[in-house]
């Protein structure tokens, strides 16, 4: 089966429908600096780098199976604006949809943040609903967390899925491999053998040549904002979020906890300082469920943290290709 992936960013959520059975012959994304990353891992991806919004539907291919992509959701953020669909990238959606309309694959599968689904956006979120199904398509909405498909990390995320109206299929939403507390993943599963190989990232945060296996981490002072609450998660717990910022990427579990001061003061633990450190390029990586023949290409390493925290994570998207390959068979 064939789809064509849109904001592909480095692929993420290609490789899950990959390693699902799922062959992605042309994807689009636009950040030039995710390209040779992309380019790396996806040998058998043609790569469209223009802006979505200046290719015309005649640049895809027409026997296609399915759409997937998650439009950028930096304005649905619940930490953002969440200006929505009044923001130039929330309204990239219509581009998604323009396509969709064109090429009227069997599926398509739309990914964002969980903010979407605020109160503030129910109008907005009627509108690209309504617009969907204009298209044709049966349309489920599901809100997840990713530690429930085989992540070690706290992340929710929405999935709009639909199937062409005329296939009659009643998709449900696959219940996780790890849904049970006894079978979650945690940081002790999936970084523990990395916890010696860390080095600080060069001069000016820009990739040191030592970290043959991206096993570097961003470096700098933290903010007041970061030291409002804690960011530290035990080695037996999952992972917070991961965020596309090396600034703002959670401490490695060999520190302790932070300690309470007030409100939004929290600090690090008296003569354990030097423990604090970032996850490494590579352990963030892991917790997204990239394995560690995926290689990440760049100068600025918090180029790094942007195209790894701003992915879909490998496990969810596998565990769900695999429930849309079942009901299209």
């Amino acid at each position: 089966m064939k789809v064509i992936s849109l904001f592909s960013g480095c692929g993420g959520l290609d490789l899950g429908f990959e390693r699902a059975g799922f062959d992605i012959p042309v994807a689009n994304e636009f950040d030039s600096s995710i390209w040779q990353t992309f380019r790396f891992n996806h040998p058998n991806s043609a790569l469209l780098t223009q802006d979505i919004r200046k290719l015309s539907v005649d640049s895809f291919p027409n026997d296609i199976d399915g759409i997937i992509g998650g439009p950028p959701c930096q304005s649905w953020s619940e930490a953002g604006a969440q200006r929505g669909i009044q923001d130039s990238r929330g309204q990239l959606f219509f581009d998604y949809i323009r396509l969709l309309k064109a090429k009227q694959p069997k599926f398509f599968l739309a990914e964002n943040v969980s903010g979407m689904l605020s109160n503030r956006h129910t109008e907005a979120v009627k509108s690209i609903t309504e617009l969907f199904k204009s298209c044709g398509y049966d349309l489920t909405i599901t809100l997840v967390n990713a530690k429930n498909y085989g992540v070690a990390q706290e992340r929710k995320r929405v999935f709009y899925i639909g199937f062409r109206q005329d296939l009659g299929i009643n998709f449900k939403f696959p219940c996780g491999s790890t849904e049970m507390d006894s079978k979650k993943l945690t940081l002790r599963d999936v970084i523990w053998d990395l916890q010696f190989t860390a080095i600080p990232s060069a001069v000016g945060n820009s990739h040191n040549e030592q970290a043959d296996n991206n096993n570097e981490f961003f470096t700098g002072n933290f903010s007041t904002i970061f030291m409002s609450r804690n960011r530290v998660k035990s080695w037996d717990e999952q992972a917070f979020t991961v965020q596309a910022s090396g600034r703002h990427c959670q401490l490695h579990p060999q520190a302790p906890k932070m300690v309470f001061f007030g409100q939004n003061d929290r600090r690090f633990v008296k003569n354990k300082e030097h423990l604090y450190r970032r996850m490494t390029v590579r352990e963030i990586a892991r917790v997204q469920g990239f394995s560690d023949d995926f290689k990440f290409i760049y100068s600025n390493v918090d180029d790094a943290y942007k195209m790894i925290g701003n992915a879909v994570p490998v496990p969810l998207a596998y565990e769900i290709a695999v429930a849309i390959r079942k009901y299209l068979s």
